[in-house]
């Protein structure tokens, strides 16, 4: 039985919809990331996650129970969350009796508020800083105490709205250090909204996309960005090579796709498909010869160099086969090959390097 699970969740503002249809359960230890854009309805679905809202259509259910509507039983569930807001309140006290307040309202015994507030501050790195007033931390410190106020209380469910926001980055990498820390050493279920498709990767074993107040898709971040399932969610993740097409043949889930200028052999894992999509191609997965007979992947095609740009250790090619195509080479395999603009290549990728999705017509 999930800890917490939501269905059809809708809320909306001033007869406006920003969230429909909501379907999630969070289980015990889990750590999923909500990714979307600005306004997509993130804040909105954490804070009815947290029961600080009530939504307009649906239901929650928390450890079995419906609290809906239940002022009790929201009251009860509410003890065992914590959420760290994306602009915390700062209270005129030093870090110690900011962290500790908690459980003080709670009148938690004083030995036990000192052990929980001491090993809290060391989770986050601020045991030196006890004795600072609060009011005088910079903003990755005062987000780092944030969380340390809430972890104190020893909740189940810890939610983060947008923990990194507008932080420079060296404060950025403690704070998303201080919330990796928390995922592998307590037992606790995270939570977290982020516009930081990187973040969301890095520190979330389950993402969920929210675009326009829908979760579009939810799955580990290997299915979202290497397995969209829909152009919206595929767009959104960035994937660079979209290439539209036909699809001519059908054998279970291999594919013949007709690009316009060529075929495509790919795979499709789900069902819902039209004969119009787009096969999906990441730019690390294509590998550039000079010459078809140096590559036995089945698909290829040839094209001229437009652009070369250095990324790191890292060379991007920009190639015109026809459409744009996007990949990937180290350094040394561009100066081996003798890669330059102007230059006709070979781009070839294997079938299960790829993936199909419908595309909206």
């Amino acid at each position: 039985m999930p800890l917490l699970e939501a269905v059809g969740l809708s809320k909306d503002y001033e007869g406006v919809a920003v969230l429909r249809g909501v379907t999630v359960a969070i289980e015990r230890g889990d750590a999923l990331a909500l990714i979307g854009p600005t306004g997509s309805g993130k804040s909105t679905l954490i804070r009815l996650l947290d029961l600080l809202l009530t939504p307009t259509a649906g239901r929650i259910k928390f450890d079995g129970n419906d609290v809906t509507h239940d002022g009790k039983g929201r009251l009860e569930a509410r003890r065992r969350m914590s959420y760290v807001q994306q602009k915390p309140v700062i209270f005129s006290m030093n870090v110690y009796d900011s962290v500790a307040c908690g459980l003080k309202w709670r009148h938690e015994k004083r030995d036990s508020i000192k052990r929980r507030v001491e090993d809290a501050l060391e989770l986050v790195e601020m045991s030196n800083y006890r004795a600072r007033n609060a009011k005088t931390l910079s903003g990755g410190e005062t987000q780092r105490v944030a969380i340390a106020r809430a972890l104190v209380t020893e909740p189940e469910i810890l939610y983060l709205d947008e923990p990194t926001a507008n932080l420079d980055p060296v404060s950025t990498s403690k704070v998303e250090q201080v919330i990796h820390d928390v995922i592998r050493e307590r037992e606790l279920a995270v939570v977290m909204a982020t516009h930081d498709m990187v973040q969301g990767q890095q520190l979330a074993t389950r993402i969920g996309v929210i675009l326009g107040g829908e979760l579009m898709q939810i799955g580990s971040p290997g299915d979202i960005f290497n397995s969209p399932r829909s152009q919206k969610v595929a767009e959104f993740v960035g994937i660079d090579n979209m290439l539209p097409g036909r699809v001519v043949e059908q054998e279970d889930s291999l594919l013949t796709v007709d690009i316009g200028n060529g075929h495509i052999q790919a795979v499709c894992d789900h069902s819902e498909l039209s004969s119009e999509v787009y096969v999906l191609i990441r730019p690390e997965d294509i590998t550039f010869s000079l010459s078809r007979s140096m590559t036995s992947a089945r698909n290829m095609l040839q094209g001229t160099i437009t652009r070369l740009t250095a990324m790191g250790p890292l060379i991007r090619l920009e190639i015109d086969c026809g459409f744009p195509l996007l990949g990937l080479v180290t350094r040394s395999s561009a100066s081996e090959l003798g890669l330059e603009v102007s230059k006709e290549v070979c781009a070839s990728f294997k079938v299960t390097a790829t993936h199909v999705i419908k595309r909206l017509v």
